[in-house]
């Protein structure tokens, strides 16, 4: 169901004359292995994992091999950091009694600490995005997340446009109203950890329409882990990305894609590199455009403002020819890349079958999976 609170985005926003649109994302959640290695050899490959606790090993940490094959791609994409709370520093005394807190928290980093400066630095000046991974408890509470987002900024050395919520938790639309409110541009956090699919339609969507805000949402269509497992099955997982894509490019899609950084680590888990490699491959032979959901966002400001200045000058033009002392300004105005491009058809039918998340209780999901995380 449509509301007016609801609006999406119509086809022809799209970049570039672009078939369909792919947003590439990165949740950073642990990008050190840690103890949980300790875990993972009760379960299997104890050699293999006891290794990882090594001094020097860090499995997980995987930014120069996304960033050296997406530079080959000759793509960027979005990395969202997190920035937990300390359970026994910072969170009440009656949260330590809880094993599931514990879970929750083992493997916690700091955004502040030299090595991840480093990074997301040079993330930044490489053209990749930086965004907030808001943390499990910000679904509803501003503050934290204001602070959260204060001290990424303080790191980066700029604003941040957006981010999505660790476990894609969100109680929608109060989530989004903290959203706007502490200066973020979009979330990304409206999908399933658990399906693949244009769930909550095809475009992203402006939640609200008060104050002329123009907050987007970017609905998730594929998570890493709800994928079948490409060490496995890896067609059928190609199947999945395939069908989607093809979903994607006959609705004008915004597709937006989920791959956490430790899935680059063949050795853990093997086929998701070679996976993603194709998807983004098969998306430019498609003729998709390529990008993060930062990027998708500055291409509609410039597009906003090509808009206005277009009125502008359609105003004067009228101005001139009420005011015979005034010479009529004439010629026609083209895209922000000095191109004129048709209008897009816009196919009606894409999301009304699609849940209206305005009209939805919370959202997303409150535990992580065994070797998961979002």
């Amino acid at each position: 169901m449509r509301t007016d609170r609801s609006r999406r985005l119509e086809a022809d926003a799209l970049p570039d004359d672009a078939e369909f649109a792919l947003c590439l994302t990165h949740d950073v959640d642990r990008p050190y292995k840690g103890l949980r290695g300790l875990y993972y050899a009760t379960q299997e490959r104890p050699g293999y994992h006891l290794r990882t606790l090594l001094p020097g090993s860090n499995p997980y940490w995987q930014f120069e091999s996304i960033m050296e094959l997406e530079a080959d791609l000759g793509v960027r994409s979005a990395f969202y950091f997190l920035n937990e709370q300390h359970l026994l520093a910072e969170r009440p005394v009656r949260e330590w009694f809880s094993p599931s807190n514990w879970v929750q928290h083992l493997g916690r980093y700091d955004v502040t600490a030299d090595e991840v400066v480093e990074t997301i630095r040079a993330l930044d000046d490489g053209g990749w995005e930086v965004g907030l991974h808001g943390s499990y408890h910000t679904r509803d509470d501003r503050d934290r997340l204001r602070e959260e987002k204060q001290t990424l900024e303080r790191v980066l050395g700029k604003p941040v446009a957006g981010g999505r919520q660790h476990h894609l938790r969100l109680a929608v639309p109060d989530t989004w109203d903290h959203h706007r409110s502490i200066g973020l541009e979009y979330d990304a956090s409206l999908g399933s950890a658990a399906e693949c699919g244009f769930h909550y339609g095809y475009r992203p969507i402006r939640p609200f329409e008060d104050n002329g805000s123009d907050f987007l949402v970017f609905p998730l269509t594929i998570m890493d882990q709800a994928l079948p497992d490409p060490g496995t099955e890896f067609e059928a997982a190609r199947r999945t990305c395939e069908r989607l894509l093809l979903d994607a490019a006959r609705n004008d899609a915004v597709m937006t894609v989920l791959w956490h950084p430790r899935y680059f680590n063949e050795r853990e888990f093997p086929g998701h590199r070679r996976l993603y490699r194709w998807l983004v491959e098969r998306a430019a032979e498609m003729g998709a455009w390529i990008g993060s959901p930062g990027a998708f966002c500055q291409h509609l400001e410039g597009e906003i403002e090509v808009e206005a200045e277009a009125e502008s000058d359609a105003d004067a033009e009228l101005d001139a020819r009420d005011d015979p002392e005034v010479t009529p300004v004439t010629g026609s105005k083209a895209d922000s890349d000095g191109k004129t491009r048709p209008a897009r058809e816009t196919d009606p039918g894409g999301v009304t079958d699609a849940a209206d998340p305005t009209e939805s209780e919370p959202v997303g999901t409150d535990s992580p999976t065994a070797r998961g995380e979002s």
